[in-house]
Protein backbone atom coordinates (compact mmCIF):
# COMPACT_ATOMS: atom_id res chain seq x y z
CA UNK A 1 0.00 0.00 0.00
CA UNK A 2 1.41 3.37 -1.04
CA UNK A 3 2.29 5.76 1.75
CA UNK A 4 0.46 9.06 2.00
CA UNK A 5 2.54 12.19 1.45
CA UNK A 6 3.17 14.95 3.98
CA UNK A 7 4.16 18.52 3.23
CA UNK A 8 6.42 19.81 6.00
CA UNK A 9 7.42 23.40 6.77
CA UNK A 10 10.01 24.46 9.32
CA UNK A 11 9.60 28.23 9.36
CA UNK A 12 12.58 29.93 10.96
CA UNK A 13 13.51 33.55 11.46
CA UNK A 14 16.04 33.52 8.61
CA UNK A 15 14.96 30.60 6.42
CA UNK A 16 12.13 28.18 5.71
CA UNK A 17 13.00 24.51 5.29
CA UNK A 18 10.28 22.85 3.23
CA UNK A 19 10.02 19.16 2.42
CA UNK A 20 7.75 16.53 0.94
CA UNK A 21 7.94 13.28 2.88
CA UNK A 22 6.32 9.89 3.17
CA UNK A 23 4.44 8.91 6.33
CA UNK A 24 7.47 7.00 7.58
CA UNK A 25 9.56 10.20 7.44
CA UNK A 26 11.45 9.46 4.23
CA UNK A 27 12.07 12.83 2.56
CA UNK A 28 11.39 12.85 -1.18
CA UNK A 29 12.12 16.52 -1.91
CA UNK A 30 13.53 19.36 0.16
CA UNK A 31 14.76 22.93 -0.18
CA UNK A 32 15.47 26.14 1.75
CA UNK A 33 13.77 29.46 1.14
CA UNK A 34 14.84 32.81 2.67
CA UNK A 35 12.22 34.02 5.16
CA UNK A 36 12.37 37.68 4.05
CA UNK A 37 8.68 38.72 3.71
CA UNK A 38 5.45 36.78 3.06
CA UNK A 39 5.25 38.42 -0.37
CA UNK A 40 8.45 36.69 -1.45
CA UNK A 41 8.53 33.63 0.80
CA UNK A 42 4.98 32.28 0.50
CA UNK A 43 4.92 32.12 -3.33
CA UNK A 44 8.22 30.21 -3.26
CA UNK A 45 6.75 27.78 -0.72
CA UNK A 46 3.71 27.23 -2.95
CA UNK A 47 5.90 26.64 -6.02
CA UNK A 48 7.96 24.05 -4.17
CA UNK A 49 4.93 22.04 -3.10
CA UNK A 50 3.29 22.34 -6.52
CA UNK A 51 6.43 20.96 -8.18
CA UNK A 52 7.00 18.28 -5.54
CA UNK A 53 3.38 17.18 -5.74
CA UNK A 54 3.52 17.00 -9.53
CA UNK A 55 6.59 14.77 -9.27
CA UNK A 56 5.55 12.52 -6.38
CA UNK A 57 1.78 12.68 -5.89
CA UNK A 58 -0.96 14.52 -4.03
CA UNK A 59 -0.20 15.92 -0.57
CA UNK A 60 -2.41 14.36 2.11
CA UNK A 61 -1.53 16.67 5.02
CA UNK A 62 0.72 19.52 6.10
CA UNK A 63 2.74 19.99 9.27
CA UNK A 64 4.09 23.45 10.07
CA UNK A 65 6.60 24.23 12.83
CA UNK A 66 6.98 28.00 12.85
CA UNK A 67 8.56 30.97 14.54
CA UNK A 68 6.11 33.25 16.30
CA UNK A 69 4.28 34.62 18.06
CA UNK A 70 1.65 32.67 16.16
CA UNK A 71 -1.87 31.41 16.89
CA UNK A 72 -1.64 27.64 17.43
CA UNK A 73 -5.13 27.10 18.85
CA UNK A 74 -6.98 24.88 16.32
CA UNK A 75 -10.32 26.23 17.59
CA UNK A 76 -9.35 29.84 16.85
CA UNK A 77 -10.56 31.56 13.66
CA UNK A 78 -7.04 32.94 13.25
CA UNK A 79 -5.31 29.55 13.64
CA UNK A 80 -1.96 29.61 11.85
CA UNK A 81 -1.73 33.43 11.83
CA UNK A 82 1.29 35.42 13.03
CA UNK A 83 0.38 37.88 15.76
CA UNK A 84 2.84 40.32 17.42
CA UNK A 85 5.98 38.96 15.84
CA UNK A 86 8.74 41.57 15.69
CA UNK A 87 9.72 40.26 12.24
CA UNK A 88 8.74 43.03 9.79
CA UNK A 89 5.85 42.20 7.49
CA UNK A 90 4.82 38.92 9.11
CA UNK A 91 2.10 40.05 11.52
CA UNK A 92 -1.23 38.92 10.05
CA UNK A 93 0.29 36.45 7.58
CA UNK A 94 -1.39 33.03 7.74
CA UNK A 95 -0.09 29.64 6.64
CA UNK A 96 -3.52 28.56 5.46
CA UNK A 97 -3.41 31.35 2.86
CA UNK A 98 -0.53 29.63 1.08
CA UNK A 99 -1.18 25.96 1.89
CA UNK A 100 -4.99 25.95 1.75
CA UNK A 101 -4.96 25.66 -2.05
CA UNK A 102 -3.82 22.03 -1.74
CA UNK A 103 -7.02 20.98 0.05
CA UNK A 104 -5.22 19.04 2.78
CA UNK A 105 -5.51 19.33 6.59
CA UNK A 106 -2.90 21.56 8.25
CA UNK A 107 -1.44 21.32 11.75
CA UNK A 108 0.49 24.40 12.93
CA UNK A 109 2.72 24.52 16.00
CA UNK A 110 5.77 26.47 17.10
CA UNK A 111 9.24 25.78 15.76
CA UNK A 112 10.48 24.75 19.20
CA UNK A 113 7.54 22.42 19.75
CA UNK A 114 8.28 20.90 16.37
CA UNK A 115 11.95 20.46 17.19
CA UNK A 116 11.00 18.95 20.55
CA UNK A 117 8.71 16.49 18.80
CA UNK A 118 11.44 15.54 16.33
CA UNK A 119 13.93 14.91 19.15
CA UNK A 120 11.31 13.00 21.16
CA UNK A 121 10.62 10.69 18.24
CA UNK A 122 14.09 10.12 16.87
CA UNK A 123 16.73 12.00 18.84
CA UNK A 124 17.92 13.02 22.28
CA UNK A 125 14.42 13.03 23.76
CA UNK A 126 13.55 9.39 23.19
CA UNK A 127 12.15 7.62 26.26
CA UNK A 128 11.35 10.96 27.95
CA UNK A 129 7.84 11.27 29.40
CA UNK A 130 8.32 15.05 29.71
CA UNK A 131 10.81 16.85 27.49
CA UNK A 132 11.80 20.51 27.20
CA UNK A 133 13.50 21.80 24.06
CA UNK A 134 14.91 25.33 23.91
CA UNK A 135 16.40 27.08 20.93
CA UNK A 136 18.82 29.97 21.38
CA UNK A 137 19.45 31.57 18.03
CA UNK A 138 17.82 34.51 16.25
CA UNK A 139 15.29 34.33 19.08
CA UNK A 140 14.81 32.21 22.18
CA UNK A 141 11.89 29.87 22.73
CA UNK A 142 11.03 26.68 24.58
CA UNK A 143 8.70 23.82 23.82
CA UNK A 144 7.55 21.33 26.43
CA UNK A 145 6.14 17.93 25.50
CA UNK A 146 4.23 15.49 27.66
CA UNK A 147 4.01 12.01 26.12
CA UNK A 148 4.74 13.44 22.69
CA UNK A 149 2.17 16.23 22.76
CA UNK A 150 3.06 19.89 23.15
CA UNK A 151 1.81 21.68 26.25
CA UNK A 152 0.22 25.12 25.92
CA UNK A 153 -2.29 27.38 27.59
CA UNK A 154 -4.36 29.93 25.67
CA UNK A 155 -1.24 30.26 23.52
CA UNK A 156 2.27 28.86 23.26
CA UNK A 157 4.95 29.51 25.87
CA UNK A 158 7.17 32.60 25.52
CA UNK A 159 10.26 31.65 27.50
CA UNK A 160 12.48 34.04 25.57
CA UNK A 161 10.68 37.02 27.07
CA UNK A 162 10.92 36.14 30.73
CA UNK A 163 12.65 38.83 32.80
CA UNK A 164 16.09 37.87 34.08
CA UNK A 165 18.34 39.55 36.65
CA UNK A 166 20.58 42.01 34.80
CA UNK A 167 23.66 43.39 36.52
CA UNK A 168 24.33 46.58 34.56
CA UNK A 169 27.77 46.93 36.13
CA UNK A 170 28.83 43.57 34.70
CA UNK A 171 26.81 43.84 31.48
CA UNK A 172 25.91 47.44 30.59
CA UNK A 173 24.19 46.41 27.35
CA UNK A 174 20.60 47.76 27.38
CA UNK A 175 19.06 44.84 25.49
CA UNK A 176 17.86 44.09 21.97
CA UNK A 177 14.17 43.24 22.43
CA UNK A 178 11.86 45.93 20.96
CA UNK A 179 9.21 45.10 23.57
CA UNK A 180 11.12 44.44 26.81
CA UNK A 181 14.72 45.46 26.04
CA UNK A 182 16.60 43.27 28.55
CA UNK A 183 14.42 40.16 28.76
CA UNK A 184 16.24 36.86 28.19
CA UNK A 185 16.00 37.12 24.41
CA UNK A 186 17.02 40.77 24.53
CA UNK A 187 20.24 39.83 26.35
CA UNK A 188 21.23 36.37 25.11
CA UNK A 189 19.85 35.74 21.60
CA UNK A 190 22.09 35.96 18.56
CA UNK A 191 21.17 39.53 17.56
CA UNK A 192 21.79 40.74 21.13
CA UNK A 193 25.22 39.12 21.20
CA UNK A 194 26.15 40.66 17.85
CA UNK A 195 24.80 44.10 18.80
CA UNK A 196 26.70 44.00 22.09
CA UNK A 197 30.09 42.71 20.85
CA UNK A 198 29.99 43.10 17.06
CA UNK A 199 30.34 39.37 16.38
CA UNK A 200 28.93 36.02 17.44
CA UNK A 201 30.55 34.22 20.36
CA UNK A 202 32.15 31.73 17.97
CA UNK A 203 33.57 34.52 15.81
CA UNK A 204 34.95 36.15 18.96
CA UNK A 205 36.79 32.93 19.76
CA UNK A 206 34.44 31.86 22.59
CA UNK A 207 36.09 33.98 25.31
CA UNK A 208 35.38 32.41 28.71
CA UNK A 209 33.97 35.54 30.34
CA UNK A 210 31.49 36.17 27.53
CA UNK A 211 30.49 32.51 27.34
CA UNK A 212 29.90 32.50 31.11
CA UNK A 213 27.75 35.64 30.87
CA UNK A 214 25.46 34.17 28.20
CA UNK A 215 25.39 30.80 29.98
CA UNK A 216 24.30 32.57 33.15
CA UNK A 217 21.33 34.17 31.41
CA UNK A 218 20.26 30.94 29.71
CA UNK A 219 20.70 29.04 32.98
CA UNK A 220 17.98 31.15 34.55
CA UNK A 221 15.57 29.80 31.95
CA UNK A 222 16.85 26.24 32.39
CA UNK A 223 16.29 26.37 36.14
CA UNK A 224 12.78 27.75 35.61
CA UNK A 225 12.00 24.87 33.23
CA UNK A 226 13.17 22.38 35.83
CA UNK A 227 11.17 23.96 38.64
CA UNK A 228 7.99 24.49 36.62
CA UNK A 229 7.88 21.31 34.50
CA UNK A 230 10.35 18.78 35.99
CA UNK A 231 11.25 17.46 32.53
CA UNK A 232 13.23 14.24 32.12
CA UNK A 233 15.73 16.09 29.93
CA UNK A 234 16.58 19.58 28.69
CA UNK A 235 17.70 19.93 25.09
CA UNK A 236 19.30 23.20 23.94
CA UNK A 237 19.67 23.87 20.23
CA UNK A 238 20.03 26.85 17.92
CA UNK A 239 23.00 28.66 16.49
CA UNK A 240 24.15 30.32 19.72
CA UNK A 241 24.26 26.97 21.54
CA UNK A 242 26.78 25.68 18.99
CA UNK A 243 29.37 28.00 20.56
CA UNK A 244 32.24 25.87 21.88
CA UNK A 245 32.05 25.61 25.65
CA UNK A 246 28.57 27.08 26.02
CA UNK A 247 26.68 23.90 26.92
CA UNK A 248 29.31 22.87 29.53
CA UNK A 249 29.12 26.38 31.00
CA UNK A 250 25.33 26.13 31.03
CA UNK A 251 25.47 22.83 32.92
CA UNK A 252 27.74 24.35 35.57
CA UNK A 253 25.55 27.41 35.97
CA UNK A 254 22.36 25.36 36.28
CA UNK A 255 23.86 22.99 38.82
CA UNK A 256 25.07 25.96 40.88
CA UNK A 257 21.65 27.64 40.79
CA UNK A 258 19.73 24.48 41.69
CA UNK A 259 22.07 24.21 44.69
CA UNK A 260 21.19 20.58 45.35
CA UNK A 261 17.54 21.38 46.05
CA UNK A 262 16.14 18.93 43.47
CA UNK A 263 17.22 15.36 44.14
CA UNK A 264 16.25 13.02 41.31
CA UNK A 265 17.94 10.31 39.23
CA UNK A 266 17.42 12.41 36.09
CA UNK A 267 19.80 15.07 37.45
CA UNK A 268 23.13 13.31 37.06
CA UNK A 269 26.21 14.91 38.69
CA UNK A 270 27.51 17.50 36.24
CA UNK A 271 24.23 17.28 34.25
CA UNK A 272 25.99 15.81 31.23
CA UNK A 273 23.07 13.47 30.51
CA UNK A 274 20.42 15.96 31.60
CA UNK A 275 21.38 19.04 29.56
CA UNK A 276 22.27 18.05 26.01
CA UNK A 277 22.35 19.31 22.46
CA UNK A 278 19.94 18.03 19.81
CA UNK A 279 20.88 14.60 18.47
CA UNK A 280 19.24 15.43 15.14
CA UNK A 281 21.19 18.66 14.78
CA UNK A 282 19.61 21.00 12.27
CA UNK A 283 17.13 18.30 11.18
CA UNK A 284 15.16 18.39 14.45
CA UNK A 285 12.71 21.01 13.17
CA UNK A 286 11.85 19.44 9.83
CA UNK A 287 11.58 16.01 11.50
CA UNK A 288 9.07 17.51 13.91
CA UNK A 289 7.16 19.24 11.11
CA UNK A 290 6.76 15.88 9.38
CA UNK A 291 5.49 14.44 12.68
CA UNK A 292 2.95 17.27 12.93
CA UNK A 293 1.77 16.43 9.44
CA UNK A 294 1.40 12.81 10.56
CA UNK A 295 -0.89 14.06 13.35
CA UNK A 296 -2.98 15.84 10.71
CA UNK A 297 -3.48 12.55 8.88
CA UNK A 298 -5.36 11.25 11.93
Amino acid sequence: MAQRLIGAVEAGGTKFVVALAQEDGTILARTRIPTETPATCFPAVARFFEQASAAHGAIAAFGVASFGPIDIDPASPSYGTFTTTPKPGWSGARFHDVLGRFGAPIVVDTDVNGAALGEWQAGAGRDCATLAYTTVGTGIGSGVLRHGRSIMGFSHFESGHIPVPHDHAVDPYVGFCPYHHDCLEGLAAGPAIKARWGQSLSELGSPADKVELIAGYVAQLAVSLVLLHMPDRLIFGGGVMKTPGLIPALRRAVETRLAGYIQAPQLDPGLERYIVGPALGDDAGITGAIALGRQALG
